[in-house]
Parts: structure tokens; C-alpha cells; sequence
């Protein structure tokens, strides 16, 4: 077959899930320079992409549509890749009827591989499944950014790019540069540090411990965290909390930090996408596959995961593995 000359892509889950897609986009664009490359996103995840000139086109599926429905629109395609294991986005692929269809799922979803053929005609397994991770230390799961590099490749894209992409503007920096100190220990309050395995209060403690290193803290809060910020205000005089922040200031104030702190989130994935130095608190459990697949890629980092119960002694040798983590990395 003659090289493609149009390529469709399509991820419409979440934003730290289409950076991770980045190095595969890229991967495609360098493998065929000469395709017209469509990406496929939500309006939601879109803006991880926005600016970056690997793709052609950047187009969001509206939500009253159906996916099947919507791909047809792109009928006169040659490639069609499902970056995502997920029905809309296979169901998107399919409804292009492009000679050449591929996608993947995992290899204990046993239905979404009987489907699979219904939707791709080139498809690959992943092996990572949390109960066999637990079942077996000596499992080895590619982190997502290689699963994806061996997906595309599928569709013959093997000049292989592996950095990941965010672009962000001048405007960005600039906003960033006025709330957030250079070098300093930028803190993610993700949701997830008051699930299982972890506190409000000990996450407090954690903040105020990490203030106590000599370096400004900024504490970052997404709208879902908003209703803990009351919590951590005022609590330090070098600790300064950001809520409400555009996508793209966000991940500016990230790339001028030391050292960023999150739970497993897509802060996560920003982080690396702008080269920072990161420390991850996962959930105990299913440790082993999380820590593998979805661990910071390409930059220096510490992976600690949150006590399985949440006794004070547990909390504090958590907390503990978190702060000799960042001082590793800021000392690094």
C-alpha cells in the first residue's frame, strides 16, 4: 500500500491521557509528513493539543452525536487510529471505514476483545490488568506512551518520537511568572489525596512539612479540590494557593517549579510534559500496574504510594517518603 495521505486520529478521554498520546501523534506526523492528520477530541481534552502542529486539524465530536455516526464524516480517510481503548473512540474509527482500522483494549476485558474486530482490522493487546499485576511481581507493563508508539506502528508509523508535547504561550508564561515563584515546590491537590489510604489533616501536615524545607510552596487546586482550600489558606507565609487557573497557567506555574508534588492525576503527565522533576503518591492499591503505566515519563522522579490504612504511624512514614522524595529531586 502507498504511504497515507489522510490520517485520522481520535482520544476523547482525559487531558493527561492525550499527552500521553503526544509522542504517538508526533510519531505519525514524522512517519508521514506529507498525510493530512485529523485529531478526534472531546471539548473537554481538547486543549492539551491546542497549538501543537503534529495534526491538521484539532476537532471535538459534539455530545449529541453519535460516535459511529460522526466518523462517517470522515469517510475518505486512509488511517484510522483509536488512541484510546474506549467504545467511542473504536466506534469513531469504525465509522470511517478506512482501509486501514486500528485499536486496542486490555487482555482480561474479554467482551471488548471478542468486539474488537467489529470495529479495527489491525489491533493489539495490552497486558496490563491490575489482578495480574497483584498476582505476579515479575510483570512487566509498558508505561502508556510505549503502548501507544507499538499501536501506531501498527499502521506502519515507526519514526518513532518519544518526548512529550504541550505547547504553551508567551501569555501563559507571563501570567505564571506573577504567581509563582521560580524553583519553587509546586504542590497538586488533587482529589485524591483525601481517598483512601491518606487524610485532609495529614495532607495539611504534609504541606506544612514541605514549606519547612526552605524553598516557596505553591499549592495548585483544581475545581474539584476547591471545597478543602479553606483548609490549607494562611496556613504559611511562603505557601501560596492558586485555584481557578486557566489550562494553560496551570502548566506554566508547573514548569517553573523545582519540583512538582501530585497524587496519580493528570497533573501528573503535565509535569512531564514540561520536564519537571516529579514526586507521585499512588493508591496502594493496584500499585504495581498504576506505577508502571502511569508514571512520569522522561524526567527524574519518586513513586510512593498511600498506606493501606490510615493509622498516624502509617500517615507519618508516608508523609515522610514524600518529603525525602522532593528534597532528592530539588538536591538532584
Amino acid at each position: 500500500m502507498s504511504a497515507p495521505q489522510r490520517i485520522l486520529l481520535s482520544r476523547t478521554d482525559r487531558i493527561g491521557d492525550l499527552l500521553l498520546s503526544t509522542p504517538a501523534i508526533a510519531t505519525v506526523r514524522a512517519s508521514f509528513p506529507q498525510a493530512h492528520v485529523t485529531l478526534i477530541t472531546s471539548p473537554y481534552n481538547r486543549v492539551a493539543m491546542e497549538g501543537n502542529d503534529d495534526v491538521d486539524d484539532l476537532v471535538s465530536i459534539p455530545s449529541a452525536i453519535k460516535p459511529r455516526s460522526f466518523g462517517a464524516r470522515f469517510e475518505n480517510y486512509d488511517v484510522a487510529i483509536a488512541l484510546a481503548p474506549r467504545t467511542m473512540d473504536l466506534e469513531i474509527v469504525a465509522g470511517t471505514r478506512a482501509p486501514i482500522r486500528v485499536g486496542y483494549t486490555y487482555v482480561r476485558r474479554w467482551v471488548a476483545r471478542a468486539a474488537l474486530a467489529l470495529y479495527v482490522n489491525r489491533s493489539m493487546i495490552s497486558e496490563a490488568d491490575p489482578d495480574l499485576c497483584d498476582r505476579d511481581p515479575s510483570l512487566i507493563v509498558r508505561h502508556e506512551v510505549d503502548q501507544l508508539l507499538d499501536l501506531v506502528a501498527l499502521a506502519g508509523a515507526t519514526t518513532r518520537v518519544k518526548e512529550l508535547r504541550l505547547n504553551l504561550s508567551d501569555a501563559d508564561r507571563r501570567a505564571a511568572s506573577e504567581v509563582a515563584p521560580e524553583g519553587a515546590i509546586v504542590f497538586h491537590l488533587g482529589k485524591r489525596w483525601f481517598s483512601e489510604g491518606n487524610t485532609v489533616a495529614s495532607t495539611q501536615t504534609l504541606v506544612d512539612e514541605l514549606a519547612s524545607l526552605g524553598r516557596p510552596v505553591v499549592v495548585t487546586v483544581p475545581a474539584e479540590s476547591e471545597e478543602f482550600l479553606p483548609a490549607f489558606a494562611g496556613r504559611h507565609e511562603g505557601v501560596t494557593e492558586l485555584s481557578g487557573l486557566p489550562f494553560g497557567q496551570w502548566a506554566a506555574v508547573f514548569e517553573r517549579a523545582g519540583c512538582v508534588v501530585t497524587v496519580d492525576t493528570g497533573a501528573t503527565h503535565v509535569a512531564s510534559a514540561v520536564r519537571r522533576p516529579t514526586v507521585v503518591a499512588f493508591e496502594h492499591r493496584y500499585f504495581r500496574l498504576n506505577s508502571q503505566e502511569w508514571s512520569p515519563y522522561g524526567v527524574p522522579s519518586v513513586l510512593v504510594h498511600k498506606p493501606a490504612v490510615e493509622d498516624e504511624a502509617a500517615l507519618a512514614r508516608f508523609r515522610s517518603e514524600v518529603v525525602r522524595g522532593v528534597t532528592s529531586l530539588i538536591h538532584a
